[in-house]
């Protein structure tokens, strides 16, 4: 990997990439500094530590949220929004024909679609919060004209966060969104490494338990990259072809189908709809320790009853990655047309025969395969229990930054290479 992007950097079209992704990640740590006005920050960490859905999107927006910057919100509408895009698209025949039918055209309609509904999700996510926190008194002016400005701030770090990552996509190297998810999240490394090692010099926390929990890191990091690295391939025969007066032999190639399909969807659909919940009863009913209300009584149970230390939470946690690992699977992976582009190109799977007896061929392999992915994604999603286990609070990593970490850091160095083995394929061309 450091050989890669050593000779990345001697090559001035990429070299020009890469500082240019840097550059971005500059204005984003920038725009993180960039608070809202008028805010009661004492006030604010209060109202954060007691909401875990406030952590969570805190974990990925860089700490913009707990400074309460311009772009607290993070890039998170504008995944959400593409998620729906991707499911609509295969449920709605209209887009899924401008998919696959529409070309170019039909994608940048898509991609616009999606942007107008970022801004829908955004103003209703930027609408709660900013309501919770003129009520929990986080707002020094409470008027609602600061209401509707908050509301704008929010949605327009979002807007400014995507635009930003459309251009890192086109000019730079990597997903654009991805990266700055990515940058976020490491971001906060640092402090957490810095401040749990002080913590064990001071003797706060056992060294034998430090050590332990940086191994179970190690471990889990290597399996990440050993799922998403991993695939099943499945041997194609391509017959044999009569062209002019020239019979062409039959290859033979294979489809490769990825163990992990559905990356670290799964996992933020599940604690999302753990999370959310419990959130939205605090914004109603003034939070657990307001118990004269129907809202507060409901979240005072689910605090003890459902915390994410309980069996039961990390039970059903476990039980919503493993179903939605299956699910987005499905929707991924479309048995029927690869079925379909085999028998157009005259190609089969040995034994098989085309049509229907390959779908269900390879829906077979595709449920083995994911029932492997979605028992391991379930385990990896418990696994931060095991940190507070072993003694260590200050230093969270968790299952959905590994999975996002190793994911873009793999994708960014295959993309890399792929436009250094470019390179060298014109200079061959050249020659």
């Amino acid at each position: 990997m450091l050989n890669t992007l050593r000779n990345a950097l001697t090559v001035p079209d990429i070299r020009k990439r890469i500082l240019f992704v840097f550059g971005a990640f500059a204005v984003f740590v920038f725009m993180i500094h960039v608070q809202l006005p008028n805010v009661n920050q004492a006030k604010w960490n209060q109202l954060i530590q007691s909401g875990a859905f406030y952590q969570f999107l805190g974990f990925l927006s860089g700490g913009a949220l707990q400074k309460l910057s311009i772009i607290a919100m993070g890039i998170t509408p504008y995944i959400n929004a593409s998620i729906i895009m991707q499911l609509m698209t295969v449920v709605i025949p209209q887009l899924e024909e401008m998919a696959k039918k529409g070309g170019e055209e039909g994608r940048k309609r898509i991609s616009q679609y999606t942007r107008w509904l970022t801004i829908v999700l955004g103003t209703i996510q930027a609408t709660s919060m900013a309501i919770a926190m003129s009520r929990g008194g986080v707002f020094y002016d409470q008027s609602w004209m600061f209401v509707v400005y908050a509301v704008i701030a929010f949605v327009s770090g979002t807007l400014f966060l995507m635009w930003l990552g459309e251009q890192i996509t086109d000019k730079g190297i990597g997903n654009g969104v991805s990266l700055i998810i990515f940058v976020g999240i490491v971001l906060r490394f640092p402090v957490q490494v810095s401040q749990t090692f002080s913590l064990a010099n001071k003797g706060n926390i056992n060294w034998f338990g430090l050590i332990l929990f940086l191994a179970i890191a190690l471990v889990t990091i290597v399996s990440i990259v050993f799922m998403y690295q991993g695939q099943r391939r499945i041997p194609v025969q391509q017959a044999r072809r009569v062209i002019g007066r020239k019979m062409y032999a039959g290859r033979s190639s294979y489809i490769p189908l990825r163990l992990n399909n559905a990356g670290v969807i799964s996992i933020i659909f599940a604690i999302s709809i753990l999370l959310l919940p419990q959130q939205a009863l605090s914004w109603f009913g003034g939070g657990a320790q307001n118990t004269h209300s129907v809202a507060g009584t409901v979240s005072f149970y689910i605090q003890t009853y459902f915390g994410p230390s309980s069996f039961l939470y990390n039970l059903v946690y476990f039980l919503l990655v493993v179903v939605f690992t299956f699910f987005y699977s499905a929707i991924v992976v479309n048995t029927k047309d690869i079925a379909d582009n085999l028998k157009k190109s005259g190609s089969f799977i040995p034994g098989i025969r085309p049509g229907q007896p390959t779908v269900d061929y390879i829906n077979k392999i595709l449920v083995r395969i994911t029932t492997a992915a979605a028992l391991y994604l379930g385990v990896l999603a418990v696994l931060p229990s095991l940190q507070r286990d072993v003694g260590v609070t200050s230093l969270y990593i968790g299952s959905t930054s590994l999975l996002i970490v190793v994911g873009v850091a793999l994708d960014s160095i295959t993309q890399i290479e792929a436009r250094l083995a470019m390179r060298d394929y014109r200079g061959f061309i050249n020659r």
